[in-house]
């Protein structure tokens, strides 16, 4: 049943970063949009908790990395305004 779930959840992450992905290909979000980086950072997020239940480290580098420049961004957005 933990597997169900832990599967459940890494489509949930993903699914994120590909609706932004794909809003900004099809020109319906731009990269710098808050709401783009945010469903980056949670969506992200998501996929680096998962990696470490599950020991997966290069995925953990992969998705932690996107996470970090994701909340570096919105960090940056924010102190401009």
């Amino acid at each position: 049943m933990q597997d169900v779930i832990v599967q459940g959840v890494s489509l949930l992450g993903s699914l994120l970063i590909l609706a932004a992905f794909i809003a900004a290909q099809m020109g319906k979000m731009r990269t710098s949009d808050l709401r783009y980086v945010v469903l980056n950072l949670v969506g992200s997020g998501i996929l680096a908790i998962v990696a470490i239940i599950e020991q997966q480290w290069g995925f953990l580098l992969l998705e932690g990395t996107w996470a970090v420049v994701s909340a570096w961004s919105i960090a940056r957005m924010q102190y401009r305004a």
